[in-house]
């Protein structure tokens, strides 16, 4: 085994402590990455708060050793004999998916976040071969298959490129597949780490790009960041001037919250892909009914649409807006992402793991 310094789950003081992890020995088709900087997603906040709820129950936390970190950036430090596209030094992005079946029909079609046997998660998930609990980028180094990193096109800064590996492609793929560019009228609901990117990635498509909020707070950004349009949501006559008029709405609202306000503004043959709250949902038929509108949703990318979007952002000088913090101060991020502190993604600088 590979030894390592990271941020590991610690269930008597419900944070994250310092800690030595061990990586596998590298496979034959596996690279190892110096990781330079990782980003703090809500997902790594949730899995917090379950993993405390299940140490409450079970009362042994460290036995299970969480460790988060989903999307990040590093240095490739070693390879596999049988690794031919990577080389030590070369610069890469790792996502939230670090393996797949490989074998069925959406693992065949480049769609391995949708694989039916589930894909292998950057944390939390099971390895497909020796069955260990898989440790996450909260970490200096992660050892991971070469068919699962991301050459890190040059001239997108690695640190502001990490969360493009999670929030960037799971905004990135609706876009694409409901065929966003030139002509297309779209508007993103909540301005938050998913929203500031789908309105960077609308507009570097050539779309008109429209921010829905709850109020006037975000309207510069807004605009600053691309768009053109901005609706305060809670006002019933901005919402009714835009009736029926985007053809694509990218939900990123975080939280539980109706959907019909969002398919009144949907255009007629127009989708609301519902991203940021992966929950239940009630929706009155006549919403869709009326208009022809579809309800979708997606989540994460696969591998060809992964190395896409990094593709397209460097193209267009695209990335996070971020806040910088020494890996040290991980739990200071994760209190602050709690309360909605945060502008518009925090990155975790993990050279102080040294």
């Amino acid at each position: 085994m590979r030894s390592t310094t990271g941020w590991q789950a610690d269930g008597a003081t419900r944070t994250l402590r310092r800690a030595e992890l061990e990586r596998r020995e590298l496979r034959p088709d596996d690279i190892a990455v110096r990781v330079d900087y990782c980003g703090v997603c809500h997902t790594d906040l949730h899995a917090l708060q379950a993993h405390e709820s299940d140490a409450g129950d079970a009362g042994d936390a460290s036995a299970r050793g969480l460790v988060p970190g989903h999307e990040f950036t590093g240095v490739v430090s070693e390879v596999g004999s049988a690794v031919a596209d990577f080389s030590p030094g070369d610069p890469v992005a790792v996502g939230n998916i670090v393996d797949s079946c490989g074998e069925c029909r959406m693992c065949r079609a480049g769609q391995e976040n949708f694989c039916r046997e589930f894909p292998t998660l950057t944390y939390g998930g099971t390895d497909r071969r020796d069955g260990s609990t898989t440790l996450g980028g909260y970490s200096r180094e992660y050892v991971v298959s070469h068919r699962f990193a991301y050459r890190l096109p040059s001239g997108l800064d690695a640190a502001a490129a990490a969360p493009l590996l999670c929030a960037g492609v799971t905004v990135w793929e609706p876009l694409r597949a409901l065929g966003v560019g030139p002509g297309s009228d779209v508007a993103v609901a909540g301005l938050g780490g998913l929203g500031h990117l789908a309105v960077k990635m609308a507009t570097a498509l050539g779309a008109t790009t429209s921010v829905i909020s709850r109020s006037l707070d975000k309207a510069a950004q807004a605009h600053d960041l691309g768009a053109q349009g901005f609706v305060v949501s809670t006002d019933p006559k901005q919402m009714d001037e835009v009736r029926d008029r985007f053809d694509v709405v990218i939900d990123t609202v975080p939280a539980p919250h109706d959907l019909a306000p969002y398919l009144r503004v949907t255009a007629m043959d127009g989708t609301l892909s519902h991203l940021g709250h992966l929950g239940p949902v009630t929706v009155d038929t006549l919403d869709l009914l009326i208009g022809r509108k579809k309800l979708s949703s997606a989540g994460s990318g696969g591998r060809p649409s992964t190395a896409a979007m990094l593709r397209f952002c460097a193209e267009h000088d695209i990335t996070a807006d971020i806040e910088l913090l020494p890996s040290s101060q991980v739990n200071t991020a994760l209190e602050r992402l709690g309360r909605n502190d945060v502008h518009y993604r925090f990155v975790l600088d993990m050279s102080d793991l040294d």
